[in-house]
């Protein structure tokens, strides 16, 4: 590539970085003189870059909007970076029906590293594990991704057509709030205008999205994520249990979370952080996974209901217990044991 392109190059990338560059700024980036900045500009214009010339004090150059994209240019640790967001994406999840899209883009950015930077992170692809595969999720589609966003952003409501976890099609107008994407799944949360209610919806299960006229407010305080995580922890279930738990609510929380449990805490009398007996409930289809959670805890509790429980809880401890107490016949211990 001969110096003059290269520098043209150069121009574009620095002109895609975003707002106005001065022609002083330009040639002493280029390290060429001004005149030289605005002949490279009209190079880039003949090229159908929509390259603006800005007036007064603070002008200079700038990209304004045209029918064509310009030529994408990122550096080492950009493409790697994108690289890395793309596949991370699509081990997590959060990839929308467009999965050829992603993988065509992976594989142009791919091929145009540089061999050693290519060959490392390679080895950086093998190596990698995700302690979090969520398996494969069912995408939403990437029509019904967009359309939601920009009803979102305008306040405007929708009418969508959503298939239950029941397999029923019902018809719904939703005002929606945000778009959240939790655990390798894409949710809707906003107000269901047919019954009033706030709801969280799967978008892989949401079709013929279209925006209605018309305006909405949104709620202020809680966030869409928090409504998410809010609506996990009391959707309907096989069972529903109450706990009463002696600990600090920041010691419940890091073994239940907020997307599994709800917590009410009695008024403070003093120490916001001092242990006391909090109300825990939650909702769940099994109860089997729950006495090792409270074992963990190392706390004081009391299960309110269900008796299940209580008996899952009692079974638990007795199997403890009879562990505790066994011991490995001598003929049983591995050689070299004392």
């Amino acid at each position: 590539m001969s110096r003059p392109t290269a520098r043209v190059l150069t121009l574009l990338e620095l002109l895609q970085s975003g707002g106005t560059r001065t022609v002083a700024e330009l040639a002493e980036r280029l390290g060429v003189e001004g005149r030289t900045v605005r002949r490279y500009v009209d190079q880039l214009i003949d090229l159908d870059i929509p390259v603006e010339s800005v007036r007064g004090r603070y002008g200079g150059y700038r990209l304004g909007p045209g029918h064509r994209l310009p030529p994408l240019m990122l550096g080492d640790d950009e493409a790697l970076a994108v690289l890395l967001g793309l596949v991370a994406g699509r081990r997590a999840g959060l990839t929308t029906s467009q999965r050829t899209a992603a993988e065509t883009a992976s594989a142009k950015i791919r091929r145009v590293l540089p061999r050693h930077l290519a060959r490392r992170l390679d080895a950086l692809l093998e190596s990698l594990a995700f302690t979090d595969d969520p398996g494969q999720p069912d995408a939403p589609d990437s029509g019904v991704l967009l359309t939601l966003a920009d009803a979102v952003r305008h306040r405007r409501p929708v009418a969508l057509r959503y298939t239950g976890r029941d397999g029923r099609r019902s018809h719904r107008t939703l005002h929606a709030y945000g778009i959240v994407a939790h655990a390798g799944r894409w949710y809707v949360t906003g107000r269901d205008a047919g019954i009033d209610e706030d709801r969280t919806l799967r978008l892989d299960r949401i079709a013929d999205v279209r925006t209605l006229p018309g305006s909405f407010t949104p709620p202020e305080g809680t966030s869409p994520a928090e409504r998410v995580v809010s609506g996990f922890a009391t959707a309907a279930y096989r069972h529903e249990v109450t706990l009463r738990i002696h600990a600090t609510a920041a010691h419940v929380r890091a073994h239940l979370p907020a997307s599994v449990a709800s917590l009410e805490e009695p008024p403070a009398g003093g120490g916001g952080e001092d242990e006391r007996w909090l109300r825990v409930e939650l909702r769940a289809e099994r109860l089997d996974w729950l006495p090792p959670v409270l074992a963990a805890l190392d706390r004081p509790f009391v299960v309110e209901r269900p008796d299940a429980l209580r008996d899952l809880v009692s079974a638990f401890a007795d199997r403890l217990a009879a562990s505790a107490r066994r011991r490995v016949p001598p003929e049983d211990m591995p050689k070299g044991c004392p």
